[in-house]
């Protein structure tokens, strides 16, 4: 069996943003949605009003803002509790924006192998989400990346919330 260079591997998930760098800020408070702006209870895309993004101070911060809005702004087709493996699908998106945190383009990194649905899915919920937070301030380019944890229920977790 071949020996896993463990350091490589924290290297190159850090090369696609998939750990999150030091912050000297404090991590933004969780997001909730506004009551009663949720539409239809069953349904996965029901449209939720967010709060408006809060100030983001480094990389770390608007990918963990991010994560909190695709949760908040998904509540139907999301979940926050333990991944259970095996996975469905485990698309990657690399997300660009827009000073203003809003999302100027998509990219799919990494498509789910078997539930090839789960791309588009989290792009759906991406763009539910934005915007992220004024990132004008923020080193270009400005664009992070946000791995979708489905599980069988079509259900996703942001890798960001995943301890």
């Amino acid at each position: 069996m071949p020996c896993i260079d463990r350091g490589r591997v924290r290297a190159a998930l850090a090369g696609v943003g998939l750990i999150a760098g030091c912050s000297s800020a404090p991590p933004p408070a969780p997001i909730t949605a506004v009551p009663g702006a949720a539409s239809t209870a069953g349904d996965a895309a029901a449209s939720v009003r967010l709060p408006p993004p809060g100030p983001v101070h480094n990389w770390a911060e608007v990918r963990l803002q991010a994560a909190q809005r695709l949760v908040a702004a998904n509540p139907n087709g999301s979940y926050t509790g333990e991944v259970i493996e095996p996975l469905l699908g485990i698309p990657v998106l690399e997300i660009e924006l827009n000073a203003d945190g809003s999302v100027r383009g998509i990219v799919f990194l990494r498509h789910a192998q078997e539930a090839k649905d789960t791309s588009q899915l989290a792009a759906d919920a991406v763009r539910r989400a934005a915007p992220f937070g004024d990132v004008s301030r923020l080193p270009k380019p400005w664009r992070f990346t946000e791995t979708f944890l489905f599980n069988h229920e079509r259900k996703f977790k942001p890798r960001t919330l995943d301890p």
